[in-house]
């Protein structure tokens, strides 16, 4: 019986690294169409949310069968229900990355008021946050699971940055108003990544400890 559930287990890692794969290929999708005005690539992106629902669905499915056979009890319980837990961070990560693919395509007819090397940044850390905050489950590595939380404090802090350059750029050109808005709502977007990564990272500490921090 245990070796059955030990197998589902890895099959649940093996999908949750999946999921994980389809929202590192979703940021890089918006970022890159961002970058590049690209239309045609935000409107893949956007697209390919519905993929990272499914993925949400299948484990979902998966857990609620692990429950359901299995009864597990103390810490594989706290494993499924920390599982349960990320996808549905997991999900919101592709929801807001298809978020920002929608604002490209409001934008791509204009040239930009500003460079986007800080959004960029932003866009790597909260990637690196999200690959770490999986692999941090699927190892069961409290360390890495920390590193994340922390890194979240660097996301927080190119958010600032780029919140103080937009309204200075405001205030200079009326006119950047409506841009350096949308520009804003993205930056605010990968903010929230950083946090649904964060979020994941708190989880796979449960998993492990029992602990919570709200």
């Amino acid at each position: 019986m245990r070796n059955r559930f030990d197998r589902q287990l890895d099959e649940l890692n093996k999908e949750l690294n999946n999921m994980g794969s389809l929202i590192e290929q979703a940021i890089e999708m918006a970022i890159k169409a961002l970058i590049e005005q690209n239309v045609e690539l935000a409107k893949t992106a956007i697209d390919f949310d519905q993929e990272i629902d499914d993925q949400e669905k299948k484990i979902e499915n998966l857990c609620m069968k692990l429950l359901r056979e299995q009864q597990p009890v103390a810490k594989d319980l706290r494993v499924i229900s920390a599982a349960l837990k990320m996808i549905t961070d997991m999900e919101r990560i592709g929801d807001h990355a298809a978020d920002i693919s929608g604002i490209t395509i409001e934008m791509a007819k204009d040239k930009y008021i500003k460079k986007l090397e800080h959004i960029q940044m932003m866009a790597k850390e909260t990637t690196v946050m999200v690959i770490k905050s999986i692999d941090a489950y699927v190892n069961k590595d409290i360390e890495m699971a920390k590193e994340v939380i922390k890194q979240d404090d660097v996301v927080d802090e190119l958010f600032a940055k780029i919140k103080a350059e937009l309204i200075g750029l405001m205030n200079a050109n009326v006119q950047n108003g409506e841009q350096a808005a949308d520009l804003l709502m993205v930056a605010k977007y990968f903010e929230r990544i950083g946090d649904h990564a964060t979020n994941i990272g708190e989880w796979v500490i449960f998993s492990i400890t029992g602990n919570h921090e709200v």
